[in-house]
């Protein structure tokens, strides 16, 4: 009988995932569920172990109570471009995957017939030199104020998770969509933590493994640029205050 540690984490493991027990039974070869695994009736097979780390990273040694950490180190996890375009010249090139793309894009991010659909261009600035760069259009508002809906991000390309940075924007791919966020890694988290700037959207966290590519955002395209400034609702809520600051002195004087 497998020990009461082995099977919790076994069970908590299908439940973080969302997968019922005949679900998960299929993903990982066991016949028909895995209640008899869950009831401590059947024994946790090598090859059940096996797939569990193939498919989700999860550590065989954490599972049978020999570790702390539940997944193997999030370096393993590669986010490197699935498919890269190129010129006729051979040479890299920027593929702009607009916000209609986007939606197709997880599910299509390695076959490389479909890339030939999207527009591609060339930069020729010296800082999208030496690098994999992509263009993505920002749909929604949780990047607000830094990035307005329907502007574009030009995005470079990095190949582990463990490379991200507290302070930059990224365009995460996950299993089922598209998303520019912050990245935080959190102490003693295996997860992933993505931010937005627009704090009326929450962090949530994300298993390594759901992530198929990170880009950097180095740059945007901009739109509808005007000569307006910020001084004019600066110089309001100055006068704002100065007013509310009046009002108080009058109360207290009263």
């Amino acid at each position: 009988m497998e020990n009461e540690l082995t099977i919790k984490r076994f069970t908590d493991v299908r439940r973080e995932l969302g997968y019922t027990q005949a679900e998960f039974a299929d993903l990982l070869g066991v016949k028909n569920t895995t209640a008899d695994i869950e009831r401590g009736r059947t024994k946790l097979s090598g090859k059940v172990v096996s797939e569990l780390l193939k498919q989700f990273k999860i550590n065989p040694l954490w599972l049978f109570g020999e570790s702390d950490n539940q997944y193997l180190e999030t370096s393993q996890t590669s986010v490197i471009p699935k498919v890269v375009t190129v010129d006729s010249a051979d040479r890299d090139n920027m593929v702009l995957v607009n916000a209609k793309a986007a939606a197709g894009y997880p599910q299509n991010i390695s076959d490389t017939s479909w890339y030939k659909q999207l527009p591609a261009f060339d930069l020729p600035i010296p800082e999208f030199r030496n690098a994999t760069y992509r263009g993505f259009q920002v749909e929604g508002d949780s990047m607000l104020p830094n990035l307005q809906p329907g502007e574009w991000v030009l995005a470079r390309a990095i190949e582990h998770v463990d490379h991200v940075s507290a302070n930059k924007m990224y365009v995460v791919v996950l299993q089922d969509s598209v998303m520019v966020k912050k990245i935080e890694k959190r102490p003693n988290s295996n997860n992933i933590t993505l931010v937005s700037l627009n704090e009326t959207y929450p962090p949530y966290e994300v298993k390594p493994f759901l992530i198929q590519e990170i880009w950097e955002v180095s740059s945007k395209i901009t739109f509808n640029v005007d000569a307006t400034t910020d001084n004019g609702l600066l110089r309001q809520l100055q006068e704002s205050m100065e007013e509310l600051k009046n009002q108080l002195q009058h109360v207290k004087k009263v």
